[in-house]
């Protein structure tokens, strides 16, 4: 068979044309795409991580998640509820010991290392993120950068007093090289990335 008649049978045998999909704009595939790969490396170091279509279905969440936990403080007005107290300060941070949930608005996710930003006015006092027993994140879909080199441009840019980077349950495996959650912080990290 010659080209000719190769190249003739190909324009003869052409599917019939289907009109384009709906185009999804590009911020919102690279916004999915970040999103996945936060999800994957959130998980892998530990992490749960729930994915929701609004921020309504988060305060379900929660309350179903830890109901029989004793004390549950949220710093996010927004998911108060009659289960789950707005956080106070108090001026003795030890009056913190016994808080078992701990639930905190990120401005700011890495997907890289899942890495979530906390600034002191997120936290409400610095010790609470780091004695609860159990903590809690929400971040919007909007909040992932791809990389900490983004993140710190964009931390450089803003006026705060103290952050810190917050990334998975705490862990250690020093002890007889088994690894154990919990071992200086929180036992679990919960995080929900609505859009």
């Amino acid at each position: 068979m010659s080209r000719d008649q190769i190249l003739a049978a190909l324009r003869q045998n052409q599917p019939e044309p289907v009109p384009l999909p709906a185009s999804i704009p590009l911020e919102r595939i690279e916004a999915l795409e970040l999103q996945a790969k936060f999800k994957t490396m959130a998980e892998g170091i530990g992490s749960i991580v729930h994915l929701v279509d609004e921020f309504a279905a988060i305060l379900p969440l929660i309350e179903a998640r830890f109901s029989k936990e004793k004390r549950v403080l949220s710093t996010v007005k927004e998911l108060v509820s009659a289960a789950i107290p707005a956080f106070e300060l108090h001026a003795d941070p030890h009056s913190y010991a016994d808080v078992d949930v701990a639930i905190f608005k990120s401005g700011l996710g890495v997907a890289e290392n899942s890495a979530l930003w906390l600034t002191e006015e997120q936290m409400g006092i610095r010790v609470l993120p780091f004695i609860t027993q159990h903590i809690v994140m929400v971040i919007p879909l909007a909040a992932l950068v791809p990389d900490m080199h983004t993140a710190y441009q964009k931390i450089g840019e803003a006026d705060y007093e103290f952050g810190t980077f917050i990334a998975g349950p705490s862990k250690t495996a020093d002890i007889e090289q088994s690894l154990v959650l919990g071992a200086h912080g929180p036992r679990s990290m919960t995080i929900f990335v609505y859009a």
